[in-house]
């Protein structure tokens, strides 16, 4: 055979290949033998081995023939990674559709009447893929939604996944990974054989098999995807969701088709009611259902709040319920010196794992359901993830059960404990107990293990255990003793070997390079979560600008009210912080610098809000073009504002900028001043 005769015959078989592949694993509609498949691809195989220079990106012999990884590489997403706010009950949505109708009305006008598209929410794990000329070239993990984890190698063991699309498109899609219940069953049966513990539920078992190094081992467990979002990319999407699914099952996706277009809410609801019956029938985990406004125009214009789309909701199935019995009560200090009641429970299996433990809140949600150690309680995940106590059952009451009352002195170190005065009570007191002593051995433990956590500095092998360890043998009192610690301090210590102990001190080093909102969030600021610390990265740019922030200026951020800008201003002032923050860069810590904010530019210092619809540009586009020229986006209009952007069905924010006399311009001056 010829090289151009067999140049032809290999394209000829992967399109063979692929097309048999497709319609097994994507369309259930299997053509050809196992035996027929095997044998066109050993004849692929023998050509390739032939003529190598021949072989093709898109060769479905890649999908098992990368060697196993050392560890996986970070990549940043292209297209910022959200997660959905979550509702579980049809008064939960009605709010929800309150909310959103008001902003729609004003964009608008009162005659809107959204249509809404219902997805199964799959219950797996979220990963990126990107597409160039409609082929694969990177699949990524969600990560902390700004980064994540290069697992291409893994992605493509899975068949239901294209390698080549129908289409040489360029385009970002997000999906969901899953395992069935079935091939959990065989992997279960496998590890019991090896004396290996078995995966809890379908989910874990997916997430921990994307995280193999090696691809052979992935392949093996036989994972599976549904797509449902065309997110980015060079390729314009189509304008609806519904549109969306339809043209990501043209390009050759595996899309869910158990989605439904609902004209009103009633209709929402009367599908999610439907699954909720009917959820066990298919072979993958459904936790709720996927409500998403169907316009792509009307999704631009509610935008983002928080790490949440306003345009959609997570509608949740009632969570799984079960009962046990309440052994104690004893109360956990965390970092911020809060004192939380635990229920310690007799081991219940809830949800796919054993639950040991269950949040009670605080003293006035034990007062309010009635709880005493003994009891026979309800519990259960709320949103799938952290156990609760729901309820009591009071009339399986012995008499012997006890009644709880929180300490008047921190159970860690013996100071007292007081209610502190709350913005969200009005000034009136909070429903929490503090402890008073900033140097409790407690809260300094738990600063540290947030500090080190996944969204933090990430440093593996620094878990709960061996911090504790390292406090108690004097050699950490604050974060900034990580970073001098050395393999000499390690290796007399039980837990540590010569190895274990060179590990540590390595992952400690290489976790001396943070991005900002990585560092921000570990500080351990009161209110400031993962998105907040993002917000702030982005809008600040490096530290020591966040640093000199004062309150008023911090709450031109959105979403960042007076509470949580007095406490990030408080914060930076503390003398103890600002000397915290002088001993991590003497230790060796680096801070990236954010990119996305410019500190200089033709709108340097200019506060501008927009209101009504923008034709060329989407909410989370302007914010990101405005603070890329120097400027601050602001929700609210007010005397200090610089401009005020008109769009098409303006809201209330026109009529302000009017009546207080602001500069009003046209998105063509708006356009103009951008570049």
């Amino acid at each position: 055979m010829t090289k151009e005769e067999a140049k032809k015959r290999i394209d000829k078989l992967i399109k063979q290949v692929d097309d048999l592949r497709y319609r097994y694993h994507v369309l259930d509609d299997p053509q050809a033998s196992d035996a027929v498949y095997d044998s066109l691809q050993r004849e692929l195989a023998e050509l390739e081995k032939q003529f190598p220079e021949l072989k093709r990106d898109d060769s479905p012999l890649h999908r098992v023939g990368g060697k196993p990884l050392d560890k996986f590489i970070k990549v940043r997403h292209e297209v910022r990674q959200w997660s959905f706010n979550d509702a579980f009950s049809k008064q939960e949505m009605y709010d929800w559709q309150e909310r959103i109708s008001k902003m729609l009305t004003a964009s608008f006008g009162p005659k809107v009447k959204p249509e809404y598209v219902c997805e199964l929410k799959i219950d797996g794990l979220h990963i990126v893929f990107t597409y160039q000329r409609g082929l694969l070239v990177q699949a990524a993990t969600r990560g902390d939604g700004l980064v994540g984890e290069d697992v291409t190698q893994n992605i493509k063991t899975i068949q239901s996944v294209p390698l080549r699309l129908k289409k040489e498109v360029d385009v970002i899609v997000e999906g969901e990974v899953w395992l069935s219940e079935k091939q959990l069953a065989a992997i279960n049966k496998k590890r019991q054989q090896c004396a290996l513990a078995e995966f809890a539920n379908p989910r874990n078992a997916a997430a921990g098999t994307i995280r193999q190094l090696d691809p052979k081992v992935v392949a093996e467990r036989r994972l599976d995807c549904f797509v449902y979002d065309w997110s980015g990319g060079k390729t314009k999407g189509p304008d609806s969701q519904l549109e969306e699914l339809k043209a990501l099952a043209e390009l050759g996706f595996k899309v869910n088709d158990h989605y439904r277009l609902c004209q009103n809410l009633e209709e929402v609801v009367a599908f999610h009611e439907s699954w909720a019956t009917k959820k066990s029938s298919q072979p993958y985990w459904i936790d709720g259902v996927v409500v998403k406004i169907n316009s792509l125009k009307m999704q631009q214009a509610l935008g983002y709040v928080g790490k949440a789309p306003r345009w959609a909701i997570a509608y949740k199935f009632p969570a799984q319920e079960v009962t046990t019995v309440i052994d104690d009560i004893q109360v956990q200090v965390g970092r911020l010196g809060t004192l939380t009641p635990v229920a310690h429970l007799r081991p219940v299996k809830l949800a796919g794992t054993i639950v040991k433990r269950a949040t009670l809140h605080n003293e006035d949600q034990i007062r309010k359901l009635g709880v005493k150690i003994g009891d026979t309680v309800v519990i259960r995940k709320a949103g799938e993830i952290i156990p609760e106590v729901v309820s009591v059952l009071p009339k399986l009451r012995s008499g012997k059960e006890r009644n709880f009352t929180m300490p008047k002195k921190c159970p860690e170190c013996g100071f007292a404990v007081i209610k502190k005065e709350s913005a969200e009570t009005g000034g009136g007191r909070s429903v929490d107990w503090y402890c008073t002593n900033r140097h409790c051995f407690a809260q300094q433990q738990r600063r540290i293990i947030h500090f080190v956590s996944k969204k933090a500095f990430n440093i593996e092998g620094l878990g709960e255990k061996i911090v504790s360890q390292l406090m108690e043998e004097g050699l950490l009192k604050t974060p900034a003793d990580i970073f001098k610690l050395q393999q000499d301090d390690l290796t007399p210590l039980e837990r540590f070997a010569e190895k274990s102990a060179a590990n540590l001190i390595l992952a400690i080093e290489q976790a001396k390079e943070i991005s900002l909102a990585r560092f921000v969030y570990a500080l351990g600021i009161e209110h400031v979560g993962e998105e907040t610390a993002i917000d702030l990265a982005q809008f600040y740019g490096n530290l020591d600008r966040l640093t000199k922030a004062t309150s008023i200026e911090l709450t031109s951020i959105p979403d960042i009210g007076p509470a949580v800008a007095k406490s990030i201003e408080a914060w930076f002032a503390d003398k103890n912080n600002k000397l915290l923050l002088e001993e991590l860069r003497n230790n060796g810590v680096k801070i990236e610098a954010e990119k996305i904010k410019s500190s200089a530019g033709k709108l340097k210092g200019q506060k501008i809000a927009v209101t009504g619809t923008l034709s060329a540009l989407g909410r989370d586009e302007a914010k990101t073009k405005i603070r890329q020229a120097g400027g601050d986006w602001v929700n609210s209009v007010s005397k200090n504002t610089d401009y005020v952007v008109v769009g098409d069905n303006p809201g209330s924010k026109f009529a302000k900028a009017k009546s207080l006399g602001l500069k009003i311009i046209k998105e063509e001056e708006f356009l103009e001043l951008l570049k």
